[in-house]
């Protein structure tokens, strides 16, 4: 479906323009002058403009320098009389899509506007797929049958159908994105885009831009028009995670999308509808960021419509032994299974780091064990960023969340206070590092390093 503005001054035409495109299942507006038309394509986004091309005093022309001013990437058809076709391709060298002379077929009318608006439906595939393109993961594997993944599915098979936005919640390394992509997987929204966003990963100035995207000369570097991941994902479903390190400029910005189901783009003050449905994720609990002033309230009540939480490895140890398989078999190691006593010992880790860390000890064990099978001693456990004595003085647990205070000033002593080299020893962004710092009341001492 389309958003089509339909430009005539001969109402009765408008009038069918519009029966014949709405039967289409389009979205169409219509006006009876040039000025109406630039009025409307200054405040509001449409697909396609469909545009008479003598009329006074706002012609067609005109209309066409609006819309190219206003929104670039708006397809402009201009309808012509047979004797102004040299004005029509004049048109067309000044960026109209297409011209149609009178008296015209509704059939074709219908059929190059659907051409006009599969570019725009193409540009937004395009970003799509670039974005998925540039994920590593494939498609949902929520494995396991322990109670608690039971619970988990249960919930997910509860909310997917529903639309409704879901915050997702769990320790680092749990596994929300394949949480984020089985809802979406299951839901009606399953066949259209799924693209997820680390907050976190992306520099404030920027996660803005990225996703919600920019007009022309918003600002240095903005040499065309952008589409945001927003508009990318319509119809399906994009992913926040770490939504909690997002700034409050774009969490404004986010509150709007889900209250009003639009956006704007950076630069540009015309409104964008967008049908996407938002999951969103965190590992430490927002409503600390809301006390210290980080993370709006409002927008917290919004996205927790449907909250789910899920499990650390540790509360579904049952679940290790077919975890190890699916990764051994992502490894190329199919049916091949793991000595009992290693097994064993897989049961009785701690996990910090969850499942990300089982998939990156299996990983590096097939490494070690080349084209030998997995043995116990190709089995590390116990392997992290901080040094062996760093971890006597915080313990057993390196999990950031159950043992904040120790590993960040464990990793700081180890950095010589270098905030950008410990953020980096925790996996961590140096931006994530300073809210940590924050919000656990500890000394930002910026003399100490950079």
């Amino acid at each position: 479906m389309a958003k089509i503005l339909v430009v005539d001054d001969e109402k009765k035409m408008v009038t069918l323009l519009k029966s014949a495109l709405k039967t289409r299942g389009h979205e169409v507006t219509g006006v009876s002058s040039g000025q109406e038309a630039l009025d409307l394509v200054g405040s509001e986004a449409f697909d396609v403009v469909l545009t008479d091309l003598r009329m006074e005093p706002v012609g067609g022309m005109e209309v066409l320098a609006g819309v190219r001013r206003a929104s670039p990437q708006t397809a402009v058809i201009i309808l012509t009389a047979y004797g102004e076709v040299k004005t029509a391709v004049e048109a067309l060298q000044q960026g109209a899509f297409q011209y149609l002379t009178k008296p015209f077929n509704f059939q074709e009318v219908s059929h190059v506007v659907e051409q006009a608006a599969g570019i725009q439906d193409l540009a937004l595939e395009n970003r799509a797929l670039k974005q998925a393109v540039a994920d590593p993961i494939a498609g949902p594997d929520l494995v396991g049958e322990a109670p608690a993944t039971m619970q988990l599915r249960k919930m997910i098979e509860h909310v997917a159908p529903s639309g409704a936005t879901v915050l997702i919640r769990g320790e680092s390394g749990t596994g929300k994105e394949v949480a984020a992509r089985t809802i979406h997987a299951a839901s009606g929204r399953g066949d259209k885009p799924f693209i997820a966003v680390n907050c976190a990963a992306i520099a404030e100035s920027l996660l803005e831009s990225e996703l919600f995207g920019y007009r022309q000369g918003a600002f240095t570097g903005a040499d065309s028009d952008r589409v945001g991941l927003f508009e990318a994902a319509r119809g399906g479903t994009i992913f926040l995670d770490e939504i909690g390190e997002a700034g409050l400029a774009v969490q404004a910005k986010l509150l709007r999308v889900l209250e009003d189901k639009k956006i704007n783009r950076v630069g540009d003050p015309i409104e964008r509808s967008v049908d996407v449905r938002v999951i969103a994720a965190t590992n430490r609990p927002l409503e600390e960021a809301i006390a210290d002033k980080s993370f709006r309230e409002d927008l917290y009540y919004r996205l927790l419509v449907f909250p789910v939480d899920v499990p650390p490895l540790r509360d579904r140890a049952d679940d290790i032994p077919l975890l190890t398989e699916h990764f051994l078999e992502r490894l190329g190691r199919r049916g091949k299974k793991l000595p009992a006593a290693t097994m064993a010992r897989l049961r009785s880790h701690g996990w910090p780091g969850n499942i990300r860390e089982l998939r990156n000890l299996l990983e590096r064990a097939h490494i070690l064990a080349g084209g030998q099978p997995i043995a116990d001693n190709h089995i590390q456990l116990d392997v992290g960023g901080v040094s062996h004595a760093s971890n006597r003085e915080v313990g057993e647990d390196l999990n950031l969340d159950n043992n904040a205070r120790k590993l960040i000033a464990a990793a700081l002593q180890r950095a010589g206070g270098n905030k950008s080299l410990a953020a980096k020893m925790l996996g961590i962004t140096r931006r994530t590092l300073y809210s940590r710092l924050k919000l656990l009341g500890m000394e930002l001492d910026d003399e100490a390093g950079p």
